[in-house]
């Protein structure tokens, strides 16, 4: 590393929080945890759901390793906080952070510069008719998938198979959301693809093939169970890894996000065209998390990972030394 592991200075690992994802994050947190302090970094647990995020500033912390999913954590709220503490963050910035947690807002700009995503309709809650809900699938076809635009790690998302279950899919995202994301099903392999970097230097890791039992990747099968299948390398025909790796680092840059990040991506299985579907500025660092599993396969330890990471902790707005506070 081109930095001492001790010129981190104090860090702060933020885990926990209020999201749907909690669980998750605090088993990431704790990794991140374990994996810096056996790399002599001076780290503490932050869980901003029991402490004022203002402790930071107060308990005079250098940077923080965001290890929060979900809203509150990768929404672009923490990062908006840190920003006016001053203190640097690893991931994306306030910008960023806040678009890519927006499935809709996300798919807008893809599409807006020319990257392919599946189709898809948008409901909001109260807006919409009984009549607008079954009408769905006449555009976006059967099967489809519906989720609530904000959340992840494949909460509240429903396969739909018919026009019957169209409304309780619906319904149960809108707990959850008041954007309704309702969306074209690509039926083919589907992969992820991690970016460790910034700008012209970011670079996209090894690709994953995902495997999962029936084809369905929930919640369940991501961090619960040993069934689903990660391929890495992911056995892709010749010149698709390349081309997946080239499509994510240009929507990544797209979004202004940084440091780092994982896509995840549909291959349509009749004519091999590459989907975007959306992407994580705050990736799982569990035993079944993905970032690490890609980066093991391009020779980086789960620690050495958590180092890179910390070290591109930064700011939108760094303070300029004798200016104003």
């Amino acid at each position: 590393m081109s930095l001492k592991d001790s010129s981190f200075g104090k860090v702060a690992v933020l885990l926990g929080g209020h999201s749907a994802e909690r669980e998750v994050s605090l088993m990431s947190g704790c990794g991140v945890l374990e994996a810096l302090r056996s790399r002599g970094v001076d780290a503490h647990v932050f869980d901003p759901a029991e402490r004022d995020l203002g402790e930071l500033k107060r308990e005079n912390f250098a940077r923080c390793f965001i290890a929060l999913h979900g809203r509150f954590g990768e929404d672009g709220t923490v990062q908006g906080a840190l920003e006016l503490m001053g203190i640097p963050y690893t991931g994306s910035g306030v910008m960023a952070s806040s678009i890519a947690i927006d499935k809709v807002m996300t798919k807008r700009i893809w599409l807006a510069e020319g990257l392919s995503t599946p189709k898809y309709t948008l409901l909001r809650r109260g807006a919409y008719e009984r009549g607008q809900v079954i009408a769905v699938p006449d555009d976006l076809g059967l099967p489809l998938i519906v989720k609530p635009a904000r959340e992840g790690s494949s909460i509240g998302v429903v396969k739909v198979a018919g026009y019957s279950g169209m409304v309780d899919a619906v319904e149960q995202a809108a707990q959850m959301d008041a954007d309704v994301l309702c969306e074209q099903f690509i039926s083919g392999d589907e992969v992820t693809c991690p970016v460790l970097g910034t700008g012209e230097d970011a670079r996209a890791l090894p690709v994953i093939r995902i495997v999962a039992p029936e084809g369905n990747y929930d919640y369940q099968n991501k961090y619960f169970t040993d069934t689903t299948q990660y391929l890495v390398p992911c056995g892709l025909p010749a010149g698709e890894e390349a081309a997946i790796q080239a499509l994510v680092l240009k929507a990544y840059r797209l979004l202004g996000c940084r440091g780092w990040g994982r896509l995840d991506v549909m291959i349509d299985g009749k004519t091999r065209k590459p989907y975007l579907l959306e992407i994580n500025t705050s990736p799982g660092m569990t035993s079944h998390s993905l970032v690490p599993m890609s980066a093991r396969a391009a020779g980086i330890s789960y620690e050495d990972l958590c180092l890179e990471v910390l070290r591109t902790a930064s700011l939108d707005n760094p303070r300029i030394p004798g200016g104003a506070a």
